[in-house]
């Protein structure tokens, strides 16, 4: 199957789009919620930035490994962890999360469709032509390639920001959210819609913590507090010199302070059937994040925590 005809966005625009925003946004989330402990953190970390981020909605992405028994059953554990969340922040969920696609792309070009999908669209085309739709995606990006291809009029009415893949000199990109779906992170870099790229490994793998940290600047600080910290300390039977890294914060922490996720811009890749980056410089721009700067993100974080809990 075939990509369809994509809107050519022309180079200033994608330039302008691709600048760090400076006020607010108007973003939606997509994530993979249960599928470990960070989508939970960058969740409660977007809803806690409420000054820097208008959160439209919520999409459960699907999953598949040892915590689920395929994508569809993923996003179903996603859709009832986002539950849990909300309702431990006093935050109505109805209209709010929308279930996401119940498996991954079946070829390159052929989307699947859901609730997700015709929500973002929606969302999308009604967004002002000078004000973009933020599409925070933290899990594997099947809902926003689904979106993409089923309107492909969205991509001048967006900019996606995904964690996923490994730093673009990496010697392969197999991370999870990438390899789950490749046609769909296909169908995403090579439609041209303004992309902003947190890598995992070499970026957002500087963002580790411990459970003495947690137990100190999380658990106490109200419902979700507390629930962040038994989700961290779950994650681990011995925590004796462990860390772990809290990896989807990045993307929340790169709309509120571009220093913190320093980016520049480059062509975008080639992402090959091999689960490889290929450079070719003709490509059309994105903007990729090359680090991040732990401290100050916890501390906002952790700040907001408390602040929350008061």
């Amino acid at each position: 199957m075939t990509y369809p005809q994509f809107p050519i966005i022309s180079d200033e625009m994608r330039i302008r789009r691709l600048q760090p925003p400076a006020g607010k946004v108007n973003m939606v989330l997509d994530t993979d919620t249960f599928n470990e402990i960070d989508d939970q953190f960058a969740l409660v970390y977007a809803l806690l930035s409420q000054d820097k981020i208008n959160l439209q909605a919520v999409y459960a992405a699907p999953f598949y490994n040892s915590l689920s028994e395929g994508p569809k059953d993923g996003m179903e554990k996603s859709y009832d962890e986002i539950v849990r969340i909300l309702t431990r922040l006093n935050v109505p969920v109805d209209g709010f999360i929308f279930r996401g696609s119940e498996s991954y792309l079946p070829e390159k070009g052929k989307p699947v469709e859901s609730e997700a999908v015709r929500d973002l669209i929606a969302k999308a085309m009604a967004a002002p032509d000078d004000e973009p739709l933020y599409v925070v995606a933290i899990g594997a990006i099947t809902n926003v390639a689904s979106a993409i291809l089923l309107e492909p009029r969205i991509i001048s009415k967006i900019v996606v920001v995904w964690l996923g893949g490994h730093a673009l000199d990496w010697k392969d990109t197999k991370e999870f959210n990438l390899e789950q779906d490749v046609p769909a992170v296909q169908a995403v870099f090579d439609c041209g819609v303004p992309l902003v790229l947190v890598p995992c490994l070499g970026v957002a793998s500087h963002l580790l913590t411990s459970l003495p940290e947690i137990e100190r600047y999380v658990r106490g600080k109200g419902a979700i507090g507390d629930f962040l910290a038994e989700r961290y300390e779950g994650c681990c039977d011995d925590h004796f010199g462990y860390s772990r890294v809290i990896w989807d914060i990045s993307v929340i922490a790169w709309l509120l302070n571009e220093a913190w996720i320093p980016s520049a811009l480059v062509p975008s890749p080639v992402v090959t059937d091999q689960v490889t980056w290929s450079k070719d410089a003709t490509r059309h721009l994105i903007r990729a994040a090359y680090f991040a700067n732990r401290d100050p993100i916890f501390k906002d974080l952790f700040a907001k925590l408390a602040k929350a809990a008061e």
